[in-house]
């Protein structure tokens, strides 16, 4: 059994708390689902308080805020799910159905649960200063260099000026000419790379705004990063390769690029039509 801690510990504060306080962690307590796939604004109005009473009932139970509490209830609630036997990427026993079923399921868990963790207010943010942006760097060291590239290939197809750094020389040549009207998007699994948070830094010294794409945790380049879109994955801190965190990456650049795109719909859909023609002359028919 899985101790919720977040919503043991609301239940543990029911006696110290005002009635309004007391109504929204009753409803959060006894709707921990539909808690998570509210807003702020939806849970005022079920529970007749105001948004301030919900940040600040948040508050006292050590969260930044509403976000931050639907987010821990969301991973505890994922964590106490039921789940198979311990997830072990090499194992010699496995027979090819139990890679195959393995391998899915853990891509499939971890694509679900960033699902309910990435924050919408966030991703809002981020489109917002990505459409305006002067110019785009993503960051990104090891296997993350290869999600930097494919969301660079994305953003250049709608004409965004964007440039990758995959080392710390690299990113810190890049942060060393950036302005306040550029973004940076790093990306990192554990969100501890030394390198990058030294490059992050510089950049931020220029005044550039800053995206974090990094596994829920507390982390420094969460830290960092003016708006964080967290991920969710469930590889163990001993793997052979980054496996569902990278799944899980490539779902939030998914995401965050068709966001972008969907802004100004008519002009980015003729964007991809003219870079999809400019290569079309190369497709060969089967």
């Amino acid at each position: 059994m899985v101790i919720r801690n977040t919503l043991i510990l609301l239940e543990s504060s029911l006696t110290n708390l005002n009635p309004s306080e007391y109504r929204v962690a009753q409803y959060v307590i006894d709707h921990p689902h539909e808690t998570i796939n509210s807003s702020i604004q939806h849970l005022a109005n079920l529970t007749n308080v105001s948004e301030a009473t919900i940040v600040r009932l948040s508050k006292k139970i050590k969260c930044k805020g509403f976000q931050d509490l639907k987010m821990k209830i969301a991973m505890e609630l994922n964590n106490a799910n039921e789940r198979g036997p311990d997830y072990d990427e090499l194992n010699m026993n496995y027979s090819k159905e139990s890679v195959i079923n393995s391998i899915s399921q853990s891509n499939i868990k971890s694509i679900k649960n960033t699902a309910q963790i990435l924050s919408p207010e966030e991703l809002e943010q981020a489109i917002l200063i990505l459409n305006k942006a002067r110019k785009i760097c993503v960051f990104g060291i090891g296997a993350s260099s290869i999600i930097a590239e494919d969301l660079k290939q994305k953003l250049t197809r709608i004409d965004k000026w964007c440039e990758v750094g995959k080392s710390y020389d690299e990113q810190a040549t890049l942060s060393a000419n950036l302005t306040n009207e550029d973004v940076v998007i790093a990306i990192s699994n554990t969100g501890q790379t030394e390198d990058m948070i030294q490059s992050l830094s510089l950049a931020r010294d220029k005044g550039s705004q800053i995206i974090s794409i990094t596994k829920y945790s507390k982390n420094y380049i969460a830290d960092l990063a003016n708006i964080n879109l967290f991920f969710s994955s469930v590889e163990k801190p001993v793997r052979s390769a980054a496996m569902s965190s990278r799944i899980a990456m490539l779902n939030v650049i998914d995401i965050l690029f068709i966001s972008l795109a969907s802004r100004n719909y008519e002009r980015y859909t003729k964007l991809l039509e003219n870079t999809r023609q400019a290569v079309k002359v190369k497709k060969r028919k089967y």
